[in-house]
This record gives structure tokens, C-alpha cells and sequence, in this order.
């Protein structure tokens, strides 16, 4: 039976933690920053933790 391929997409976009969280860049962050306050915008930067429910199924795509 051969191995199962990682999804390539999945593995540009998300990084698996040393404690098995998965974290990945937040969304609404390419343009139309007028509309968004200072703070969401400061809020946006950085990573954000994949919510608990998701977690398996960012598992399966990434072989991990």
C-alpha cells in the first residue's frame, strides 16, 4: 500500500506546534484596511491558533 501524501497547500499555509496545536497566519489581512479599526489591524498581525474542532481534519492534511 503506498504512503499518503501531505497536502503541499496545507503545508505552505499551517505549522504544526511542538505540543500539537496548528497555527497558521489570520485571515483579512491583503487590503481594504479603511474599514478595519487600528486595533483589529494590530490584532491581525502575527499568528492565530486553529480553533480545537478543526484541529483533526488540518492533522489528516498534514501527516502529522
Amino acid at each position: 500500500m503506498p504512503k499518503q501524501k501531505t497536502n503541499r497547500a496545507a503545508a505552505k499555509r499551517f505549522k504544526v506546534t511542538a505540543k500539537g496545536k496548528i497555527k497558521s497566519a489570520n485571515a483579512f489581512t491583503s487590503h481594504r484596511f479603511h474599514g478595519k479599526t487600528k486595533k483589529q489591524r494590530r490584532q491581525l498581525r502575527g499568528t492565530a491558533v486553529i480553533e480545537k474542532p478543526m484541529v483533526k481534519t488540518y492533522h489528516k492534511l498534514l501527516q502529522k
